[in-house]
């Protein structure tokens, strides 16, 4: 019931609720009601527009919070197993494990041995939710939201670029053999004003990194993490395109500020420091990038393409 509560004060709406909880619109209107009535106030105004806090709903919040979280670190705690005293709830986007999110765990292992560590994957929304109830105590992810309770940290800028799967590849010659990545709307909209002519190429994947197992075997090119793809470029698997413009975008680090200070200070270490190894692997594919492409010819997000670049690819 107090889970059920939890959702429908954060999105405003029984319907939306019900969606997120993957249970019926009726059944999150019981859960209400019989919440309503154990405690002797309602918690909801509602109407048409949708579901908003009384003013008994507003001073419940903050207990559910806390309520939701006691039961987490119960259920933490008990399951730590033999051998180990600390433990650590950790989640990432698909996109942010490999490379990334695997080499934070071998570092926080190698510093605190006797840390036992789960892992949780999801869409930014359900990571964010996931670190409101306790779920989990620490995410990486592109899209941060900051609430009370949490605390945020710039991990690095993944620096997306375009590759293709066959030798020499040219920005002019790319259409009917392009994959469009949805990266988030920022790159949406950068992308439609770099490179217009490649917006809707009829195959769109929201699988970010994973992409790359698309493209080893099939003749196509698309926007990756130049973190991710060094060694298929010095196998001669994928190849830059010249001239493609790349896009910087930043990854975050989002933790609970209830996590113990030992641990959470391994965390933040750790990561930082495979950010830091992985930021000059990629500054070594952004400069073969800058290599084979003509002077000032590669465009950043945020910059407006100069009239007569040749990328509207139209």
């Amino acid at each position: 019931m107090i889970r059920t509560f939890v959702e429908v004060a954060a999105h405003g709406s029984f319907a939306a609720a019900a969606e997120r909880l993957f249970v019926t619109q009726s059944a999150v209107s019981l859960r209400i009601q019989r919440l309503e009535s154990d405690l002797g106030r309602p918690l909801f105004q509602r109407s048409k527009a949708g579901a908003e806090l009384t003013a008994a709903g507003k001073e419940f919040e903050r207990f559910a919070f806390g309520h939701i979280k006691l039961w987490e670190e119960a259920k933490q705690q008990i399951a730590i197993p033999e051998g180990f005293t600390k433990s650590l709830v950790i989640g990432a986007e698909h996109s942010l494990w490999p490379r990334m999110g695997f080499r934070w765990i071998d570092r926080m292992r190698r510093k605190l041995p006797d840390l036992s560590i789960r892992t949780e994957v999801g869409a930014p929304s359900t990571l964010t939710r996931f670190l409101i109830e306790g779920v989990v105590q620490s995410i990486l992810i592109y899209t941060p939201q900051l609430r009370p309770g949490f605390q945020l940290e710039r991990v690095m800028d993944d620096e997306l670029v375009m590759v293709a799967s066959w030798r020499d590849p040219q920005l002019n010659h790319i259409n009917g053999r392009y994959l469009f990545v949805d990266w988030g709307p920022e790159f949406v909209q950068a992308h439609a004003m770099h490179l217009p002519g490649l917006t809707n190429p009829g195959l769109t994947f929201a699988l970010g990194a994973m992409t790359v197992e698309y493209l080893l075997t099939r003749k196509y090119a698309a926007y990756v993490p130049a973190r991710y793809i060094e060694h298929f470029l010095d196998d001669e698997q994928l190849f830059l395109v010249p001239g493609a413009p790349r896009f910087p975008y930043p990854m975050f680090h989002v933790w609970r500020d209830d996590i113990e200070d030992e641990t959470i200070a391994v965390a933040r270490n750790a990561l930082n420091r495979v950010a830091y190894e992985l930021e000059i692997q990629q500054d070594r594919v952004i400069d073969q990038l800058a290599d084979i492409s003509n002077e000032d010819e590669v465009h950043v997000l945020g910059e407006m393409p100069e009239r007569g670049a040749g990328n509207d690819l139209g």
